[in-house]
């Protein structure tokens, strides 16, 4: 007996495999009860096997058949948007908590740093995506301080860490962030793009963040700058890798840009540049958009579980 909270993970792809080790190495209130996919060839499962971790290799009713089941109270889903549709309906009857790593958005997005302690009782919690993990922070950093009409986000991430689920899910991923933008980060009207870096060496994660403001005075600037460098000392506590890549930026607006922000004020764009280099748990480095999911996904299900206030987490 651990003490622990029994955990299991959906996906034994490069996501699932990271959130594994990294609930088995740094975790202090969730355990791995179980590790589900659909390819027994998969080397997630091949590492679960070889760190002790029950597996099945029969997806979601694998799961359900596993001895223990009944004891596992949180579930994470690394799969694909479709699949979680499937997975949460075949979970239900169960009352078994989601932490949905896809775009699916059956539940309410979560960002950690943000909006966490709203939804800690929610049964389906969605990690909206890892442009969104990086960059509503920023977008919510800067609302607080003043209203965004218009906040548009680029995450650039390497190739070699996108894998086949992030490849399927282009279109919910660009819809998923712009719509959590809006409703989590706080901006009148949001857009995302993300881009598929093929450069050799790999890239790590880059996040550009623009939002356009109504904030002409000097204490204006000093806030929403304020603002911003406390957020990313907030999400660093659980993304250690998360990080401004240059001073954030605050310039003037010479023409109102009608056709993004309608008849409301905009008198300056704040740019922020981010990047995200991940703790290499079972991936390089430059793969900090597996990262930032995974290390957001873990700090959601040990709040829930540990029903500890975020401030108090360990970092």
């Amino acid at each position: 007996m651990t003490g622990k909270a029994k955990a299991a993970v959906i996906g034994s792809g490069n996501i699932g495999t990271d959130l594994m080790i990294k609930m088995l190495r740094l975790s202090r209130t969730l355990e791995v009860a179980a590790m589900v996919g659909i390819d027994p060839a998969s080397d997630g499962l091949a590492r679960a096997r070889r760190l002790g971790v029950p597996t099945t290799a029969d997806g979601v009713e694998g799961l359900i058949g596993l001895p223990g089941f009944e004891d596992i109270e949180i579930v994470f889903d690394a799969t694909s948007a479709k699949a979680h549709e499937a997975n949460a309906r075949a979970l239900a009857p169960y009352g078994t908590r989601m932490i949905d790593l896809t775009p699916a958005a059956l539940g309410p997005y979560v960002v950690p740093a943000v909006n966490l302690e709203q939804h800690v009782d929610a049964p389906d919690v969605n990690m909206v995506t890892c442009g969104g993990q990086a960059t509503i922070p920023i977008v919510a950093a800067v609302a607080r301080v003043t209203p965004v009409p218009y906040a548009e986000i680029v995450a650039s991430i390497a190739s070699r860490s996108a894998g086949p689920g992030t490849r399927a899910n282009i279109d919910e991923f660009t819809e998923t962030t712009a719509s959590a933008i809006e409703s989590v980060g706080g901006a009148r009207r949001g857009k995302a793009v993300i881009i598929l870096n093929p450069a050799e060496p790999a890239m790590i994660m880059r996040d550009t963040v623009f939002c356009l403001v109504d904030a002409p005075g000097p204490d204006d600037r000093r806030a929403i700058i304020g603002s911003i460098e406390q957020m990313i000392a907030e999400v660093s506590r659980y993304v250690p890798g998360y990080r401004l890549k240059q001073s954030v930026q605050i310039s003037a607006v010479a023409d109102q840009p009608r056709t993004l922000v309608a008849d409301e004020p905009v008198t300056h764009q704040v740019s922020v540049l981010l990047e995200v280099e991940g703790a290499g748990h079972y991936l390089p480095a430059y793969a900090g958009n597996l990262d930032i999911m995974t290390s957001a996904a873990l700090r959601v299900g040990e709040r829930i579980t540990a029903r500890t206030p975020l401030e108090e987490m360990i970092p």
